[in-house]
């Protein structure tokens, strides 16, 4: 049986398992519309019994049999034609043929962080490259990238939580100083699109975000800040956000063309991770609650 075989010989995720998922990780109203499956049809251009077989015969052909896991991330490397493949598929209907695939990757030695900088980000951000040249709209974008946030977690397990949607809480800010609201809002729609309940505050001090986080636990923070000068009001309140939260584990994301330009400035300013779009930020808000969530199992099993 060759590395492909077996990685599909693994126990699958059953299909309503997956249709269960749904629904926490797509907003009702959006996923009830009349025309989804209609749009689900027209944008499967490539359909799963010709994109998966491709990926796996590549990637069989690339790995040797039981290589050191450094050259498994390697050789694993998605290419572009994986991550147009990819968006193919969480445009159309077929998404056990993507959870199927992430999975063979994770099985093969993919690390979370290499999935998510060369295939899933990637991705999000094709799709978003779509919606502007006008290859489809905004709820075809929404449907993917709500999907792609969905096989990040099933990467990583955390889509069997107990009382998952009692976590997916995200707090959007903006950093005092910036009076530009127009990226928050948009953020604010693809996490909402994607099942997230999000509170959005538009103004308000450092004192009054922390207090707000201190008061209601979330799961991530998001802060945008205009320009350079901002950065240090920032800071300011990230450390403030993170002193006073009441989820002390909570993640902290970053945006604005300042980050887009370096994102080296997120860690600089205190925060975990930065987004460049808001598709982006939808596949960043789920990265941070998995890593939160895969770190409290940890230390809850060796505790045990």
């Amino acid at each position: 049986m060759g590395p492909a075989s077996r990685a599909l010989a693994r126990p699958a995720i059953d299909r309503h398992s997956l249709k269960r998922l749904e629904t926490h990780f797509i907003a009702p109203e959006i996923y009830r519309r009349e025309d989804v499956a209609e749009r689900h049809a027209k944008l499967a251009r490539i359909v799963s019994n010709e994109i998966v077989p491709r990926l796996l015969r590549l990637h069989a052909e690339a790995v040797p049999a039981a290589p050191p896991v450094t050259l498994v991330i390697k050789t694993l490397a998605p290419t572009s034609a994986d991550i147009t493949g990819l968006a193919d598929i969480v445009l159309g209907r077929d998404l056990d043929a993507a959870a199927a695939y992430v999975l063979i990757l994770r099985d093969r030695g993919l690390s979370m962080e290499t999935l998510f900088l060369e295939l899933l980000e990637p991705t999000a951000r094709l799709l978003r490259e779509m919606w502007d040249r006008d290859e489809c709209y905004f709820i075809d974008v929404t449907l993917g990238v709500a999907r792609l946030q969905k096989l990040l977690a099933i990467f990583n397990d955390t889509h069997i939580l107990s009382s998952l949607d009692e976590r997916r809480h995200v707090l959007m800010v903006m950093t005092p100083g910036n009076q530009h609201s127009f990226g928050v809002r948009i953020v604010e729609r693809f996490l909402l699109a994607a099942g997230w309940q999000v509170r959005t505050e538009l103004e308000g001090t450092s004192e009054d975000i922390a207090d707000i986080a201190k008061n209601t636990w979330f799961a991530v923070v998001g802060l945008t800040a205009g320009s350079e000068r901002q950065l240090e009001s920032m800071r300011t309140t990230i450390a403030q956000i993170r002193r006073e939260s009441r989820n002390q584990t909570v993640g902290i994301m970053v945006g604005g063309p300042m980050f887009t330009a370096n994102p080296a400035l997120a860690q600089d300013v205190g925060a975990d991770a930065t987004a460049p779009n808001a598709p982006s930020a939808v596949i960043v808000t789920q990265k941070l609650f998995d890593l939160a969530a895969t770190e409290f199992r940890d230390t809850t099993r060796q505790q045990a």
